[in-house]
């Protein structure tokens, strides 16, 4: 009887810690998404970006959050943030013009 206990009782903190680890996950991905929006909406005021661009835009920098989130859980490198940086403006600079990449620039420096 005491075996019986025991397993259900392990099954309900196993239960219970999934739950807070799917919240935990949720969370983040919120923050991830809620940062992405305001960036590509400040990005759209400064830019002028047509609706072309805010997708692929907002996409850049999702993607740069979720990876940012995930190299944080492994105590990185500053070579490895730098990199991620660099992909990041790589891929913006896929989607702006030569003129609104320059002042994206000076944005990201004073950002």
């Amino acid at each position: 009887m005491k075996k019986v206990i025991t397993l259900c009782l392990f099954a309900l903190v196993m239960i219970l810690g999934t739950e807070s680890v799917m919240a935990q996950s949720t969370a983040i991905h919120t923050e991830i998404n809620t940062e992405a929006t305001n960036k590509t909406q400040e990005l759209r005021k400064q830019l002028k970006l047509d609706k072309s661009q805010l997708e692929p835009i907002y996409k850049a920098f999702q993607n740069h959050g979720k990876r940012a989130a995930e190299l944080e859980e492994s105590n990185p490198s500053k070579e490895a943030i730098l990199k991620l940086n660099a992909e990041l403006d790589n891929k913006i600079e896929t989607i702006l013009t030569e003129e609104q990449f320059e002042k994206y620039k000076i944005f990201s420096a004073n950002n």
